[in-house]
């Protein structure tokens, strides 16, 4: 698995997704619960950013129609979304929040 450094740990805001972009893939990461999570930043029902979103309870919400995805596993638990998103592992080293995007072959 390969990391890169999407941030520093410090610049995550409690319950505040930020957007990055890491090797071509939309990630929104977020920090909560003492946590740090890392979603793919595409709602799977309509193409908008889910960074935009609100979260609550380790869940990020698409702000255009309320589809909640879990941080964890990416699966949704409201409508209109049915299909999950992808999730990344995350890793910190001192203050960066490293990612991997990239699938093992």
């Amino acid at each position: 698995m390969s990391y890169v450094r999407a941030a520093a740990l410090s610049e995550l805001e409690e319950d505040t997704p930020k957007r990055v972009e890491l090797d071509g893939v939309p990630v929104s990461l977020v920090r909560t619960e003492g946590e740090v999570f890392a979603i793919n930043d595409i709602c799977s029902h309509a193409n908008v950013s889910l960074s935009e979103g609100e979260v609550e309870n380790c869940h990020i919400e698409c702000w255009l129609h309320g589809s909640s995805f879990d941080l964890r596993t990416g699966k949704p638990d409201s409508l209109p979304a049915t299909q999950p998103v992808p999730v990344y592992p995350v890793k910190i080293e001192g203050d960066d929040v490293l990612v991997s995007v990239t699938q093992e072959s």
